[in-house]
């Protein structure tokens, strides 16, 4: 089969730009690989492209879930698997574009899950109760007491008796990964600016709108550009301090991003031209079909 192109890096670097000038030119579909542009309904906050910004290219795993919808690593695994090998049929070339590296990685690579059975949310426990409850089952690891999101899936799994995700760091597609990247200090002000467009574009009105499913949707409580809202609908914060969080979780978001996709990818990176985009475009699609894999 031919590789698939992998397009990463942090939020607010261009990833989607250069993933619909790339499927253009390979003439290839696109696969979302952002765990928040699945969900119906998370548009603003999401970044997700509109239909006009798809510019008529197929778009895979955008828009497939209601907000009640626990949908999961495991989940997408299986789905975007599904596509490759319905895609790889026909020949077509396939571009993974997104900042969930864990979706992408536990996709591309040889990661076993079970599906959850039962699946709880534990909003009476703080995050110390949830370590202290781990404890009980003695997993070979427990995720950093921060880490809610990690300590209730593992909880979840431990309760049910599942089988804990395990993984190789072996290949099961031939894989190019493009990463994009910038100074830190040009970076953070790109990710401000986009949060202060995302305020101008209507996020207020798409989280208020949204305001009822906010009781029963996992994603809306624990995205990043969602759940900083949760205070504000009930009156107890301002949105101005709202907006100070979103950016500060979304800058912190991009420094583990960095983190992943440095680690567990064989990245190549490539320095954004933003004030010529088409440079980096052309730089990016020179280094894919240098000795491109048919």
């Amino acid at each position: 089969m031919k590789e698939i192109i992998v397009i990463v890096g942090p939020t607010g670097v261009g990833k989607t730009k250069l993933s619909i000038e790339l499927a253009k030119k390979l003439d290839a579909e696109i696969i979302n690989g952002d765990s928040v542009s699945i969900y119906k309904k998370l548009n603003i906050g999401s970044a997700k492209p509109s239909i006009e910004e798809r510019e008529n290219i197929p778009h895979h795993c955008l828009d497939i879930c209601d907000l009640e919808q626990n949908y999961s690593v495991f989940h997408y695994q299986k789905e975007v698997r599904h596509i490759i090998e319905n895609l790889s049929k026909k020949n077509k070339r396939i571009i993974i574009v997104g900042g969930t590296g864990l979706y992408i990685k536990a996709t591309l690579y040889q990661y076993e899950f079970q599906e959850e059975t039962n699946i709880k949310t534990y909003n009476e426990y703080s995050n110390e109760q949830l370590v202290n409850e781990l404890k009980k089952y003695a997993p070979a690891t427990i995720p950093h007491q921060n880490n809610r999101k990690r300590l209730i899936r593992l909880l979840n799994k431990c309760e049910n008796n599942e089988h804990i995700a395990t993984k190789k760091d072996e290949l099961l597609y031939p894989i190019k990964v493009v990463g994009l990247t910038t100074e830190r200090d040009f970076l953070y002000q790109r990710i401000n600016e986009r949060v202060d467009h995302m305020i101008e574009m209507g996020l207020v009105e798409e989280v208020e709108s949204l305001k009822k499913y906010y009781q029963t949707s996992r994603v809306l409580n624990s995205a990043i550009g969602y759940k900083e809202f949760v205070p504000y609908l009930f009156g107890d914060l301002s949105l101005d301090k709202v907006i100070e969080q979103i950016k500060q979780n979304s800058r912190r978001y991009a420094k583990r991003q960095y983190t992943f996709f440095k680690h567990q990818f064989p990245t190549k990176w490539f320095q954004v031209n933003f004030s010529n985009f088409e440079e980096t475009i052309k730089e990016v699609y020179d280094y894919i079909e240098k000795e491109a894999n048919y």
